[in-house]
């Protein structure tokens, strides 16, 4: 138990003398003191570092390349700085996340604006802002942006989301014909062409191109290979037919991180290669001119950047069949903090965080403290048995979908979020208080 990982853990992460963790040269007891947990801790060197292997990995591509932050996955004013320090855009999927964005200052430019049920208030904001560019995911979107922009005497630059058939699973990659879901307009059905001929037709939007993503925590390019495919395809198809040339295409996000010592996901470097060559070989076999290449990241940033720690409370073992033992360890958070295991049934690694663990590894989960048996942390795991009230645990690659995703079930504040660098941490969100709660309730005035 006293070494650590580095595949899960984030990049600056040590042990003291004592066994105790420390990010980026601050220690767990030195933040639990200043700050209380649960507590989102953001190594903010390891997710420049992830910033820098992206665009050094694109650099040397035989077309030019754009890099989009996809801020779903976690985004604060400060982040989101990070992005654009870094030579990224950001791409934003809600009114929220682009009021966000334009506040910290992203150049709306820069600014890639999805989403399968935009508001007409949230593209008009949008459009006034000038982002760089919205993506159309249904047919009711192209009246409504052509609407705005004559209303607005304003153009856009536009991309039309397609469906593809291609489901991205962990580990694995399968062609589906996946066309039960929300998001898209298929390329089998005829949809997306008709879209195509709609949007070209239009005075005030420019069809920049494409886009497509089949998933996320993606480990095997074969997914994307497919995607890759069926989506140049399609648009040499537009080029045979309406001599149309497709100036982009974007191939999403969803490359994976190492949410256990046992996953293996790609490289950063080893997925663009791929990337680069799948879009290059097909566009050499469609013969058509090589499109920019746009990606939109952002588990595989700010992922393994982050931990969560939590401070311990009750210790309950229970008897299993088998006359075996699984310790229950309850923490001070839970789904209202860290979703993904309910929703997704996601897995993660934890360890003691304030000492070196003694104890004999034994079965045992982490639970939250809310009212619902499904409020599992980390489901099954080997965890020291000399674990005790008051200590503290860190849970790994806790920084995407974590905070964001985070609730106010069962009245709990949402836990505030630092960077740590340099031997410093420093506020980025602040936690919620009790007080926070109540001020939206009209009945408490």
């Amino acid at each position: 138990m006293s070494a650590l990982e580095p595949r899960v853990w984030p990049l600056n992460t040590t042990l003291n003398r004592h066994g105790e963790m420390v990010f980026a040269g601050v220690s767990t007891s030195e933040l639990v003191q200043e700050f209380g947990t649960p507590l989102f801790v953001i190594d903010e060197l390891d997710v420049k570092e992830k910033i820098k292997q992206y665009v050094t990995a694109y650099s040397d591509a035989p077309m030019p390349v754009k890099i989009h932050y996809a801020s779903k996955a976690y985004a604060s004013a400060d982040v989101l700085r990070w992005m654009v320090e870094g030579g990224l855009g950001v791409d934003v999927s809600t009114g929220g996340e682009l009021a966000l964005a334009l506040a910290a200052g992203v150049p709306p430019e820069l600014i890639v604006m999805h989403g399968n049920n935009k508001s007409m208030e949230e593209i008009e904001r949008g459009i006034t802002a000038g982002v760089g560019a919205i993506v159309i995911d249904s047919f009711d979107e192209i009246e409504r942006l052509n609407r705005i922009c004559k209303s607005l005497n304003k153009t856009i630059d536009v991309f039309i989301r397609l469906t593809v058939g291609v489901e991205a699973h962990t580990h694995e990659a399968i062609s589906t014909a996946h066309e039960d879901q929300k998001f898209g307009l298929s390329i089998f059905s005829g949809a997306a062409e008709q879209a195509a001929i709609e949007v070209n037709s239009s005075p005030y939007m420019n069809l920049l191109g494409f886009h497509s993503h089949i998933g996320s925590q993606i480990f095997d390019p074969r997914g994307f290979e497919l995607s890759a495919a069926r989506v140049i395809e399609f648009c040499a198809l537009l080029h045979k037919k309406y001599s149309f040339i497709t100036k982009e295409v974007d191939l999403g996000g969803g490359t994976g991180i190492a949410y256990l010592p046992t996953d293996d996901p790609m490289s950063i470097a080893d997925m663009a290669n791929v990337i680069i060559d799948l879009v290059v070989r097909e566009s050499e076999k469609h013969k058509i001119a090589l499109p920019t290449l746009s990606i939109e990241p952002g588990r595989s940033i700010i992922g393994q950047s982050t931990v969560t720690l939590y401070e311990v409370g009750t210790i309950k073992p229970i008897e299993l069949e088998g006359n075996t033992t699984r310790t229950y360890i309850s923490v001070d958070g839970g789904m209202s903090d860290n979703i993904r295991t309910a929703l997704y049934g996601a897995q993660y690694t934890a360890r003691i965080a304030n000492r070196d663990p003694l104890g004999e590894l034994v079965q045992s989960r982490i639970v939250g403290k809310h009212c619902e048996s499904g409020d599992i942390v980390v489901r099954d795991l080997l965890m020291a048995s000399d674990v005790a009230p008051g200590d503290f645990i860190a849970v790994a690659a806790s920084g995407a979908y974590h905070r964001s995703m985070a609730s106010n079930y069962n009245m709990l504040a949402k836990p505030a979020v630092v960077a740590v660098k340099h031997e410093s941490a420093r506020l980025l969100v602040r936690r919620e208080t009790e007080a926070d709660l109540l001020a939206l309730d009209q009945g408490l005035l």
